[in-house]
């Protein structure tokens, strides 16, 4: 690839609006994530709301304004559930569009799943084989594997933003509520295995890395952290069993109550335990002992799709 000097991704997520610049050797120049809440009421509705754009728009402007002084010469931006979604989708991305001065396309699920998958092992050492990459969205989740050097990719109607609306109308939430947001769960599981044969004969020994928010978030309240730290985050080991810990103790605190937590993302306790028991039922399901959370996510993957 002929040298454009600095690379940029930018992910318009249902839950957050995320920005990756890189240099021409791949070093990190910045990362910045906003929660932005494009796809709220979006499983209801199937319609992106005109405050939702907006002020998804606006973080898309002072992005715009960080490319300028970064001088990115080579730019990707994407959308990915709450745009698949709606039926204004095609709106919201001629709006983005034109405020990145690149054309935003919105990507399958499998899509998202392969650049997250290619974004998260590009440093982990070991055979491929052995991993199954979990990336939660606010919309949706996708869950990938590999074999043999094919990449298959399934998603999954689970995302802490859509669970979050569509079960949890109480704070804290009700057992029945967190009830029927785990059956959904099992069923969209039970669709997945169906779906991805590779999912029902994993290899002994095979590693869960887990990307987004809920991954990251939970991480950084295992670890108290009361600032973001990236290095700190970045591969850290979850156990099931503090994962487990953290679905019951965020099951039964209010919004207000989470939000005081040394390590919560500010604007991500009303939806941090939908994501949290994704995971949790993924563990359980999988017979996984460990999650990786890694930082490296499709971000990351959209950079490297652009240096190929």
């Amino acid at each position: 690839m002929k040298d454009v000097g600095a690379i940029a991704a930018i992910d318009c997520g249902t839950n957050s609006t995320r920005l990756l610049v890189v240099d021409s050797t791949g070093r990190t120049l910045l990362r910045q994530m906003v929660i932005t809440r494009l796809g709220e009421g979006v499983d209801r509705s199937g319609t992106l709301y005109p405050a939702a754009v907006e002020r998804t728009l606006s973080v898309l402007k002072r992005f715009r304004e960080l490319l300028d002084v970064h001088a990115a010469g080579s730019i990707r931006i994407v959308a990915t559930s709450a745009v698949r979604d709606a039926d204004n989708g095609e709106q919201f991305l001629a709006s983005a569009s034109a405020v990145v001065g690149v054309d935003a396309q919105v990507l399958s699920g499998d899509e998202e799943g392969r650049l997250s998958y290619l974004g998260a092992t590009a440093d982990l050492e070991g055979s491929d084989e052995n991993l199954v990459v979990l990336d939660i969205g606010g919309g949706s989740t996708e869950i990938v594997t590999a074999r043999s050097g094919d990449v298959s990719a399934v998603s999954l109607d689970l995302g802490c933003v859509r669970l979050t609306e569509r079960f949890l109308s109480h704070d804290p939430p009700t057992a029945s509520e967190d009830a029927a947001m785990v059956a959904m769960i099992g069923e969209e599981l039970t669709r997945a295995c169906r779906t991805a044969a590779a999912l029902n004969d994993l290899p002994s020994g095979s590693r869960l890395v887990g990307l987004a928010g809920t991954v990251s978030t939970l991480a950084a309240l295992d670890l108290g952290l009361p600032d973001y730290d990236h290095d700190a985050i970045h591969h850290y080991v979850l156990s099931r069993e503090a994962v487990e810990r953290w679905c019951h103790d965020l099951g039964t605190e209010t919004y207000a109550e989470r939000a005081k937590r040394d390590g919560m993302a500010e604007g991500r306790e009303d939806v941090i335990f939908g994501g949290a028991v994704v995971l949790r039922e993924v563990m359980r399901w999988f017979s996984f002992g460990e999650c990786l959370a890694s930082e490296s996510d499709i971000l990351d993957g959209l950079v490297i799709s652009q240096r190929s």
